[in-house]
């Protein structure tokens, strides 16, 4: 007795809400094993992490500061998604992103703090845009693997972070520190209220329902989704793949590269090493459990939020390392995507060798 995968020809409607949910279980029962074989109870772990996110208005504001950048990375990683063109670099591309708005500040500086705003937005989309472009061209134009491309280039941009930051930027009051002078007020974004939720959230929010009008109700996003379906369709169809390819990593890249600026300019107030703790990497989860819908990504984000400010709640409180929240994240990611293999795949049993021939 054998099974074999057979593609779905219909799906009801609430079939892939029932696969991402299961996969979400699925994830938390072998993450639960993995705190039982470090000694704790699962249910009390998970309370915890509830209890440290939702259960006082910091642990809530802190879990909106974390899905900030969560929510941008997770729409960059998205619009690349859907074109089945696989940017596994917005981490790099967040960086580039802080260290164009950190050069935006230190050699463009104004007082004028809407005019600073413009500046840093323009720098920091520019730099994670012409970043991803790269991989973008070279897949493009020579079929160059852009999973290799993009995950290498993250390596470069941290490098080249350091770089500055143990050399020409380094701040000389920062006590050895690798760490850039801080930002002039002009260069803050506002907070809201006594929280250090910023202004990034505007500006995630607004490109979460700007990503949702381009990919479902312009012709641009319709190329897109075309091209991600079938691509020998839209060549034969006239849609360009070369260029399409080139806009869209260099978009996918620019949101990322916002995200880095949110996290220097509205949460850090400066550069320092280490202000990128996996945002792009998390974005690819968040990217996936939405199921490729930008609507869903917000929501996503603020619930991967609550995992790691309830993770940090564990280190505290059980003693849990860091890495075990970072552990649980692959789990779900690892989940989604066996959860999405029999989304598009019905297991089908076979009764005879000929029939498995």
């Amino acid at each position: 007795m054998a099974w074999r995968l057979e593609p779905r020809q219909s799906k009801p409607g609430w079939f892939n809400l029932a696969i991402t949910l299961a996969s979400l279980l699925t994830a938390l029962v072998l993450g639960g094993a993995l705190m039982t074989a470090l000694g704790v109870n699962p249910l009390k772990a998970y309370a915890e992490i509830v209890r440290g996110s939702l259960g006082s208005g910091y642990g809530f504001s802190e879990t909106v500061v974390k899905a900030i950048p969560l929510t941008l990375t997770g729409l960059a990683c998205l619009l690349a998604f859907k074109m089945l063109i696989w940017n596994i670099g917005a981490e790099g591309q967040l960086v580039m992103g802080a260290l164009a708005a950190t050069a935006a500040v230190r050699y463009f500086p104004s007082e004028n703090a809407a005019l600073m705003f413009c500046v840093m937005f323009a720098a920091s989309a520019a730099a994670g845009g012409l970043w991803a472009a790269i991989p973008g061209f070279l897949r493009g134009r020579w079929n160059v693997n852009e999973i290799i491309a993009t995950l290498m280039l993250n390596y470069v941009a941290l490098n080249f972070m350091d770089f500055l930051l143990y050399g020409a930027w380094k701040d000389p009051m920062s006590m050895g520190f690798p760490m850039t002078a801080p930002f002039h007020d002009a260069a803050r974004l506002w907070s809201f209220g006594s929280t250090r939720v910023h202004g990034g959230l505007i500006s995630a929010l607004a490109l979460t329902v700007l990503s949702w009008v381009v990919l479902s109700r312009t012709q641009w996003g319709f190329e897109i989704r075309v091209i991600g379906e079938n691509r020998r369709a839209a060549h034969y169809a006239g849609i360009g793949i070369m260029k399409n390819i080139l806009i869209v990593m260099f978009v996918s890249g620019a949101i990322a590269g916002l995200a880095g600026m949110g996290e220097v300019a509205g949460l850090q107030g400066r550069l320092s090493r280490g202000f990128a703790v996996g945002y792009g990497f998390t974005g690819i989860i968040v990217a996936w459990l939405s199921r490729l819908n930008p609507l869903a990504v917000p929501l996503v984000a603020f619930l991967m939020g609550v995992l790691l400010v309830g993770g940090d709640t564990l280190q505290v409180i059980m003693r849990l390392p860091l890495s075990s929240v970072q552990v649980l994240q692959g789990v779900i990611l690892f989940c989604v995507l066996g959860g999405e293999v029999f989304s598009q795949y019905r297991p089908v049993k076979i009764s005879s060798e000929k029939e498995a021939s």
